[in-house]
């Protein structure tokens, strides 16, 4: 039986890919009995017989999963957020690092419009960007008409399954239209009274470019923390999880536990003041949560 990659979902179809030519499938009927469903990016085992539709008869182990987009193996996300319009915001940042950390998804930061901020404004961003490498997170710094964008990008997408995220507004389009300049999505426009952009989503394709896989949405623009315990969040966090292993008691929540190895890095700057009050949020949110039955 032949295995190959679903590229994309259209209407109740799946196109697998083999031999750079997409082969249109169905999914067997068993899918359905078990309540399950193929997923964009899913390795599977298909039948053809060169004439009729295709069939997928099973999906291979997922390396992780997402709901928005829907699609299955993904390595990394190109997590935009911009400068200004809207503002830089480390609590959101936060929020979306510590979810893809969940999913085992490598965020990828770009910063876009920087090239409306003031000299004091990019200062002071400038200390949050040596922040988040200082922690060990990639960053791509671009701006308005940057020809050099795609020289930036080129590396990380080599070999890799890629999916946007980003707060709505902050140029994910814009983004995806210089990777995939075919696609012509329409750019958000940002709505002044309420600081966000509009835009529209599309259905879930993986479109090779620059020798990896890109879809071709911009995706989820928020997250919650549905899917992530409490003695889970630690380790969405790699400062802390790094720090945690010093910690004197197993499962330490770094709340008011003593000899706490996390609030002692945070006492001597080790770890920033404003990420671990982010944690004690996301944590509390995390309690606060109904128990799912």
């Amino acid at each position: 039986m032949a295995q190959a990659q679903i590229r994309k979902a259209l209407s109740g179809y799946y196109y697998v890919e083999k031999e750079g030519e997409l082969i249109q499938c169905r999914a067997r009927g068993i899918f359905r009995n078990r309540g399950e469903s193929p997923l964009v990016g899913d390795f599977v085992e298909y039948s053809y017989d060169g004439e009729s539709d295709g069939s997928i008869d099973k999906i291979l182990e997922r390396h992780n999963s997402l709901v928005r987009p829907p699609i299955a193996n993904v390595d990394q996300a190109l997590l935009v957020f911009s400068a200004k319009e809207p503002d830089f915001n480390t609590i959101l940042l936060d929020r979306f690092l510590v979810v893809l950390e969940s999913f085992r998804v490598q965020p990828i930061i770009i910063l876009t419009k920087l090239d409306l901020l003031s000299n004091d404004e990019r200062a002071n961003l400038q200390h949050y960007i040596n922040d988040y490498k200082e922690i060990g997170y990639e960053i791509i710094e671009t701006f308005k008409d940057d020809e050099t964008l795609m020289e930036k990008l080129e590396p990380f997408l080599k070999d890799k399954t890629s999916v946007l995220a980003g707060q709505s507004g902050v140029g994910k389009s814009t983004l995806l239209n210089t990777l995939l300049p075919d696609l012509d999505l329409k750019t958000g426009i940002i709505s002044k009274s309420l600081g966000r952009g509009k835009h529209t989503t599309r259905h879930v394709e993986l479109i090779e470019v620059c020798g990896g896989l890109l879809a071709d949405t911009p995706g989820f623009s928020s997250f919650d923390f549905d899917t992530i315990e409490k003695e889970e969040l630690t380790a969405c966090l790699p400062e802390f999880l790094r720090a945690s292993e010093d910690c004197k008691f197993r499962g330490c929540l770094h709340m008011k536990e003593p000899k706490c190895a996390v609030k002692q890095a945070v006492e001597v700057g080790e770890i920033r003041a404003y990420r671990y009050e982010h944690y004690e949020q996301f944590l509390q949110e995390i309690m606060d949560r109904k128990p799912r039955y």
